[in-house]
């Protein structure tokens, strides 16, 4: 089996996200974390990486592992009520990852993120890249709302253009 996921990762080229998230894409997912936040105090941040290096994936690294770096990287984790949120899909494995700062994760739990990032990649098996993103930024919308409803104007404490890593 790693030889197989060595494969994948190696014949997956950069270019492969723009295939599967062209500009249009990624701009709307952006407007839809932008609306989204509108309806409480969380923030979400999508970023999509197409592959793993060799070392890595020789490593037998999980997705998981490289989504805290990237959660780590661009800051989700430093919101006011730490109820940030990264969606991040490793491309070469179709596999997302939800990474939830403490706040929100001690409300929400383990459970409810498997079952969005099971959606979001059966939507990814059909090719329906964009939409699985924008019925995951739904859902995770919609557990923000119910714990961390907003308000009030609040500021926007992260940018919600996706970021292709």
């Amino acid at each position: 089996m790693p030889l197989i996921r060595l494969f994948r990762h190696l014949m997956m080229p950069r270019w492969r996200a723009r295939i599967a998230f062209p500009p249009a894409a990624l701009e709307r997912i952006g407007r839809a974390i932008t609306e989204s936040e509108a309806r409480h105090r969380g923030q979400i941040r999508f970023a999509v990486e197409h592959a793993l290096d060799a070392a890595s994936v020789l490593r037998n690294r999980p997705a998981r592992a490289r989504g805290l770096e990237v959660f780590a990287s661009l800051g989700v984790w430093d919101t006011e009520d730490n109820c940030g949120v990264l969606i991040y899909l490793l491309l070469a494995d179709r596999d997302v990852e939800i990474i939830a700062d403490r706040g929100i994760h001690a409300r929400v739990g383990g459970g409810a993120w498997e079952a969005i990032c099971r959606e979001m990649e059966a939507a990814f098996r059909q090719g329906r890249f964009e939409a699985g993103v924008l019925a995951g930024v739904e859902r995770i919308s919609a557990l923000l709302a119910a714990h961390f409803p907003r308000h009030a104007p609040g500021r926007n404490e992260l940018p919600d253009a996706p970021v292709v890593v």
